[in-house]
């Protein structure tokens, strides 16, 4: 992968000229355009490549009659203006990451991932059976949106860090790129976190402005040549432990839509929420071989006093939710906590011993 052409893709230079070359939605003999806006490079594995997927499938869905558009990271608007755009009018479709407007509701992180939280299946479990989409649906209900599962990286690798950590002390003072909940935990063990799109992530940690940073995991970090400039490369992360992707739709525009184009956009989403996470589970081990075997990148675990700090300081955040005075926020962060110590009693009693045995047993 070409790091800089990632970059070249990712800048927002042009936008307001693209943007003002651009007609409304085309209907024509009952044909409609969408136009959809990402968060991701152009081609980005996994996640930009997810979202040209879902708007080709929707528009061979459809025969055509529902064409979707898409648009990378600054090619119409800001990559992490991505979510205001529909909800101005500018696009109809966004593909993002939830927790990248929890400005808007701290709710929204639920939607993406929660520092000690649920896994991909669990997740997948808690909003389609277990109550979450409904309560997602009224969060976003107040944004006149409607947003859907798109995807899934699994769990995350925890970051690249210029320095080797050795103990919790070693995270006082660092500059560290991570968004969501996950922000707010480090931030409670010491690090100086902020959060920008995967484009100028590099430039940042190659510039100093960064002294750690974490995005996805080896089959984007790799892309993003992340490598060259740090070479820790710390894992796993205890903040995103199954990171899920988001469609949004403008919500008064798809309830407009006939019933098939509807369900299209609904199934195809679900669709392209596993066939993103299978993408991920084939390349990210490939990628993770190269970064070690071909770059020299030493793969550490994080020492066990800033995974139980993390775990302390997860406790405190999702504490804090659940005593929020908003009735939203409260109420997303009671279900989640009730759906985790559910779900997890299937991964802990079944999956977990499993996979142990096999790591111990197996031999090829």
């Amino acid at each position: 992968m070409d790091r800089r052409s990632f970059i070249k893709r990712a800048g927002i230079a042009g936008v307001g000229a693209t943007a003002a070359g651009l007609a409304a939605p085309a209907i024509a003999q009952g044909n409609i355009t969408w136009r959809m806006v990402t968060t991701w490079p152009k081609n980005f594995p996994g996640l930009g490549v997810g979202a040209q997927r879902l708007a080709d499938r929707v528009t061979a869905a459809s025969g055509g009659r529902l064409t979707v558009q898409v648009y990378s990271a600054g090619e119409l608007v800001p990559p992490l203006q991505s979510l205001d755009a529909v909800i101005d009018g500018t696009a109809e479709m966004s593909h993002g990451a939830a927790y990248y407007w929890q400005n808007k509701s701290p709710a929204l992180s639920f939607f993406t991932g929660v520092p000690y939280g649920m896994t991909t299946p669990e997740l997948t479990a808690w909003v389609r059976y277990l109550g979450g989409q409904e309560i997602w649906d009224e969060i976003y209900d107040q944004f006149g949106v409607q947003g859907f599962l798109s995807g899934n990286t699994g769990t995350q690798t925890g970051g690249w860090f210029r320095n080797e950590l050795k103990s919790l002390e070693d995270i006082k003072g660092v500059r560290f790129r991570t968004p969501g909940l996950g922000g707010r935990v480090w931030e409670k063990l010491g690090a100086t976190v902020t959060n920008m799109a995967a484009g100028e992530i590099f430039q940042a940690l190659q510039s100093g402005t960064l002294d750690a940073a974490e995005f996805v995991g080896p089959y984007n970090d790799l892309a993003l040549g992340f490598h060259q400039v740090a070479k820790n490369y710390y894992m796993p992360s205890f903040v995103e432990s199954g990171l899920a992707t988001e469609l949004v739709v403008d919500k008064k525009k798809y309830q407009e839509l006939p019933a098939d184009l509807q369900a299209i956009i609904r199934d195809v989403a679900q669709a392209e929420y596993d066939q993103v996470s299978s993408d991920f589970f084939a390349n990210d081990p490939r990628a993770l071989r190269t970064l070690v075997n071909d770059h020299g990148v030493i793969v550490r675990n994080f020492p066990d006093d800033i995974m139980e700090a993390g775990a302390k300081a997860s406790v405190e955040v999702i504490q804090e939710l659940l005593a929020s005075d908003d009735p939203l926020v409260k109420k997303t962060a009671e279900s989640f906590v009730d759906a985790l110590g559910l779900v997890r009693e299937r991964t802990e009693k079944i999956d977990m011993p499993y996979t142990v045995a096999r790591e111990k047993f197996l031999k090829y």
